[in-house]
């Protein structure tokens, strides 16, 4: 069976199929790549939840930033959330975003 949450016209917000929850991309607000990873992961946290998961649970995580130099200020702010032992498999690349004033989205696939 197949579960949409929050579905608008677009995109759902998650979707679970088979005990796994796939969240739709998340950006964040803030002039700066960590304000913007903190609040996007602030997000993520919230669709874990509502999703019936959690950050200990992600599997797989891919984010994308508008530009490499901004990698190590992200990976501060991620590297503190992510619990110790729990990191998923990840990627991270560059990409133009939806918006020029975005920094960074983070996209997640997390066990229920």
């Amino acid at each position: 069976m197949i579960e949409r949450i929050d579905t608008g016209t677009r995109m759902s917000r998650i979707v679970k199929h088979n005990g796994v929850a796939y969240l739709c991309g998340q950006v964040g607000d803030g002039a700066t790549v960590a304000e913007q990873t903190r609040d996007c992961l602030s997000r993520v946290e919230a669709l874990l939840d509502k999703a019936g998961s959690s950050r200990d649970r992600m599997l797989q995580v891919v984010i994308w930033l508008a530009d490499m130099k901004d990698f190590a200020a992200m990976n501060e702010v991620w590297d503190a959330w992510v619990p110790e032992g729990q990191a998923p498999a990840r990627a991270c690349g560059e990409a133009r975003l939806a918006r020029p004033e975005l920094k960074v989205e983070i996209i997640v696939t997390a066990a229920c």
